[in-house]
């Protein structure tokens, strides 16, 4: 077994079949830490006899800890190579899992789930480095939606694992099962290679990373690709912290069916990740990031009129939800890609921040959704429309047309 871990580790990354399999196990810790334990959220409401809005407390402390943690492993992750941090991260993950699993109160949930998420932002982050390590612009985004096919899984599995659970006992063994889910990324992190040489690591002195922040955060394209994808993250989180509230007490929907619901979402993610990773090679990620912000938007405009005019129920409600999330698919892969394509030498960094600025957007979008809060589902809807809408005006005015910067060069 070491023998054949060897011989992978000796090998070009691109050459791996177990490589992209491996890095989309890593870049689960966010669908595993968040919806795993959606069914549960209402349980816990009435277990911990608080209301919806602290509830959704537990979420945005996990989208906050997710966010800002990044900062932290994408500077160690270009210092010290990628594996080491990844491997600490899991680590301190796994700690938060049993801090969660053994709290009696809502405020040292919300604690150790932003300890929990501090720790699991570590794959994910490090991940996205790794591939810019081996691939290039175009074709880093198609891997990335081919990862995110592998990673596909972890949206459709964990709601369904949580309810499931419920069934048979309370929502505190849902975060024994995430812990298990840290032995398992650990697993897939032994077959990784070092992808970050020694001769390319750089410096953790304060003023050198400030220099790399200050690049990143004065370059109109990364702005554009990084913010701009940060709202689409903002809707994609008004789901994920509104659904469980919409579905299960406003439409009755139980709990342990709440994960077919919100499986229907990621398998419309799969379909359209696989075709951006065959169309992103014969159109390039610009053209096909612009299409999908365009497309975002309209989904988010419809969603609001749907809920508004009251169509369709419960299942004109997943439809638009359906078409909003799938759509995604054509702006995660192409952003990260664009974001990190000038940056090589800073790649952790590049991918740390942008990775903040996504989940702190989350984070703030689930607490606007728990303050709107009024029982109905228009609170949801009117995060998801505007946040598209923004990211719509930020592609438009930041990222300048493929066409003219061929021309420039």
């Amino acid at each position: 077994m070491l023998a054949r871990l060897a011989a992978v580790r000796s090998r070009s990354p691109a050459e791996s079949p177990f490589f992209i399999a491996a890095l989309g196990v890593l870049m689960s810790f966010g669908p595993m830490g968040t919806d795993m334990y959606l069914p549960g959220m209402p349980a816990i409401g009435r277990d911990l006899h608080v209301p919806q809005d602290q509830v959704q407390w537990t979420l945005s402390a996990f989208f906050l800890g997710f966010g800002l943690g990044q900062l932290l492993w994408g500077a160690l992750g270009d210092r010290f190579g990628r594996r080491l941090p990844v491997a600490t991260g899991i680590l301190l993950y796994a700690v938060g899992c049993v801090g969660c699993s053994l709290t009696t109160d809502i405020t040292h949930l919300a604690a150790w789930r932003f300890v929990q998420a501090v720790g699991a932002c570590a794959g994910p982050v490090l991940v996205r480095a790794m591939i810019r390590d081996v691939f290039q612009r175009d074709r880093a985004a198609s891997v990335l939606s081919m990862m995110m096919l592998v990673m596909g899984a972890a949206p459709i599995i964990a709601p369904l694992i949580g309810g499931q659970i419920l069934i048979w006992a309370n929502w505190r063994w849902i975060f024994w099962a995430q812990a298990a889910f840290g032995l398992i990324a650990l697993l897939a992190l032994a077959s990784l290679p070092e992808t970050h040489p020694p001769a390319r690591r750089g410096s953790l002195r304060p003023m050198v990373l400030l220099g790399s922040y200050r690049t990143l955060l004065t370059d109109r394209r990364y702005l554009g690709y990084a913010v701009g994808s940060s709202f689409i993250y903002a809707g994609m989180f008004a789901f994920i912290s509104g659904s469980p509230f919409v579905y299960i007490d406003l439409f009755g929907v139980r709990p342990e069916n709440y994960g077919f619901l919100f499986g229907l979402n990621i398998v419309g993610m799969i379909i359209i990740n696989t075709i951006n990773s065959r169309a992103v090679m014969r159109f390039g990620s610009d053209v096909m990031l612009r299409m999908g912000v365009w497309l975002s938007a309209a989904s988010g405009i419809l969603l609001v009129a749907c809920v508004s005019g009251g169509w369709g129920g419960l299942w004109g409600l997943v439809g638009c939800l359906f078409l909003f999330m799938a759509l995604t698919g054509f702006c995660f892969a192409n952003s990260m890609a664009g974001a990190l394509q000038s940056f090589p030498q800073i790649a952790g960094t590049a991918s740390a921040l942008a990775g903040m600025l996504q989940f702190s957007s989350g984070a703030l979008s689930g607490w606007v959704v728990g303050v709107m809060a009024d029982g109905t589902a228009m609170p949801m809807a009117a995060v998801i429309g505007g946040a598209a809408l923004v990211s719509l005006a930020l592609n438009l005015w930041l990222v300048r047309p493929v066409r003219r910067i061929q021309a420039a060069e």
